[in-house]
Parts: C-alpha cells; sequence; structure tokens
C-alpha cells in the first residue's frame, strides 16, 4: 500500500506495462475515474477513501499508452456529487470523452442540462454500502423520470442483493448500465447461481447493459483471473449488444492489489475473442450510449 504524507493513498500502477493486444481503432474505456487535484477539486465530507491525485492529464496518457481513442468517465464516490473533476476532464478531452455523474436527487432541470452540455450521459446510483450511507430507492426513481432525453442509468451493486433490488431496477424507466455485472461470484463459473441471477435480469428487458470489466476486483484467485475469463466470457458471447469494458483506473480501494493496466487490456481477448464481438463491446455498444448525439 502506498500512502503520502497527508494519509491519502495510491491505487494504481505508476508504470503500467504496454498491453500485447491492440484495441480496434476508435476504442472506449467506458469506465474509468478522475480524483481530483484535490486543491482545485476537494473530496467530500462523506468520502469513504482519500485517493492521491489521479486526474485528466494522468488518465488520457494512460488512455493513449493502452490504445484506447476515448474514454466515459464516471463520477467517484470520494467527490460525492460535486461533479466538478468530471466535467473538467470531460472538457479537457476534446470530445473523447463523456461522463456518468452522482447528483442529489432533489437535482433540478436546469441543473441537469447543465450536465447533459458538460458531456454527462447518464447518472449513478451506488448501493455499496462501504461506499455509500444512503440510496433512497424512490426519489432515484423520481430522479430517473425526470432524465434529459438519451440518458441512462448506472447501477452498481453487489451479487447478493440483486434480488432485493430487482422491483426497483424493474420501475427504472430509461436504459441500464450494471457496473462489473454486479460483482457475480466468478468462481462459480458461468452457470453458477450468480451468473444465472444475473442473466435472468438481463432477460427480463432489452435495455440492460453491463461492464464486462474489473478481474481484479472479481476474481480472488489473482492474475491471470482464469475463473474471470470462464464464466464472463460467455456472457459477452450471448449478450453482444448489451456488453461494454472500462479499466476502472484508478481502481478505487485496490490499493492492497494494485494492477497492471496492461493485464486488464489483455483481458479482453479472452473474453472477447472475435473481431466482431471486441468492435462491439469497445466500439458499437459505448458509441450508442455515449455518443449518439
Amino acid at each position: 500500500m502506498t500512502i503520502d504524507a497527508n494519509g491519502r493513498v495510491r491505487s494504481w500502477t505508476l508504470t503500467p506495462g504496454k498491453p500485447h493486444f491492440t484495441p480496434p481503432p476508435g476504442s472506449i474505456d467506458a469506465h474509468c475515474h478522475v480524483f481530483g487535484p484535490a486543491d482545485r477539486f476537494p473530496f467530500s465530507a462523506k468520502a469513504k477513501y482519500l485517493p492521491q491525485d489521479a486526474g485528466a492529464d494522468a488518465l488520457f496518457a494512460l488512455r493513449d499508452r493502452l490504445g484506447f481513442a476515448r474514454n466515459v468517465i464516471v463520477q467517484a464516490s470520494c467527490h460525492g456529487t460535486d461533479n466538478s473533476a468530471t466535467l473538467d476532464a470531460i472538457a479537457q478531452s476534446d470530445g473523447r470523452a463523456r461522463g456518468v455523474a452522482v447528483v442529489d436527487p432533489a437535482i433540478d432541470a436546469a441543473a441537469l442540462d447543465e450536465l447533459h452540455a458538460g458531456g454527462i450521459r447518464g447518472v449513478r446510483f451506488n448501493f455499496l454500502k462501504r461506499l455509500v450511507d444512503d440510496a433512497p430507492k424512490d426519489r432515484y426513481l423520481e430522479l430517473a423520470r425526470r432524465l434529459p432525453a438519451g440518458w441512462h442509468v448506472v447501477v452498481y451493486f453487489e451479487a447478493d442483493i440483486l434480488a432485493e433490488l430487482r422491483p426497483f431496477l424493474d420501475a427504472i424507466p430509461v436504459p441500464i448500465v450494471v457496473d462489473h455485472m454486479g460483482r457475480p461470484d466468478v468462481r462459480q463459473g458461468p452457470d453458477g447461481i450468480d451468473m444465472l441471477a444475473f442473466r435472468a435480469l438481463l432477460d427480463s428487458r432489452d435495455d440492460i447493459h453491463f461492464k464486462a470489466s474489473c478481474p481484479d476486483r472479481l476474481d480472488p484467485a489473482g492474475a491471470p483471473w482464469d475463473d474471470f475469463a470462464r464464466s464472463v466470457a460467455p456472457l459477452v458471447a450471448d449478450y453482444p449488444d448489451r456488453c461494454l469494458w472500462g479499466s476502472d483506473w484508478p481502481h478505487p480501494n485496490m490499493q492492497d492489489a494494485i494492477s497492471d493496466d496492461a493485464a486488464l487490456v489483455d483481458m479482453i481477448p479472452r473474453i472477447a475473442p472475435s473481431a466482431a464481438l471486441q468492435r462491439k463491446l469497445l466500439i458499437d455498444n459505448p458509441m450508442r450510449l455515449y455518443w449518439a448525439d
């Protein structure tokens, strides 16, 4: 673990390798974050973790090193509902980034329109209790009904609460993107109870998408993350028009097991072995969600 003099942690490598896999031209990293810089964009008083700075310059340098063309920047929970750091990074991207915000459910239409103008195309509802203190489903649904045209909802939860969340998810009136497939136990394999429950969710409506991401979070056996590859490849194959991929850089709360981002990229051909699947995963699907306008 790397902690600076101010007690702030670093959860990413400073020396990422170069992937063996070359993403197709136009590929999109559809799940990443920025942290700070804290002197310009302070962390929320409710933040559950305090990271070192990982701003737009570092993100875009990594994008180029890994062979990607665009980013979708997801508001990090350490910044709460102040999306300034995310919006600033999008503004620096020359049109090559879009974003997902975290907002107070009481946000008004004018503020939502401002976020849209700044490149935001969705809102995130986080149900991980270790990261957020409150997740008011009724207020979230009311907000989902007021989102600008073309937006979607990103939902982050763990597999053990999927059954509890189903009525809420069923009621969301816009497309849904599920972060990291709802964190299934990939050790169970592609036919395990967690993956079957997630497939049932996908089968319940055709506008639910998922991020086939985070082997380093989901596979406790560690690299090369064989259980992740074995469990996730069939999901990508069976739902090719609804899968996305993201690096999760700078890997919030992963300071005890920092992965090489190049190794994460090299997972892509293991879960999407054909050029056609890779194009859907990395280009077609995220473009449809984030750059349709």
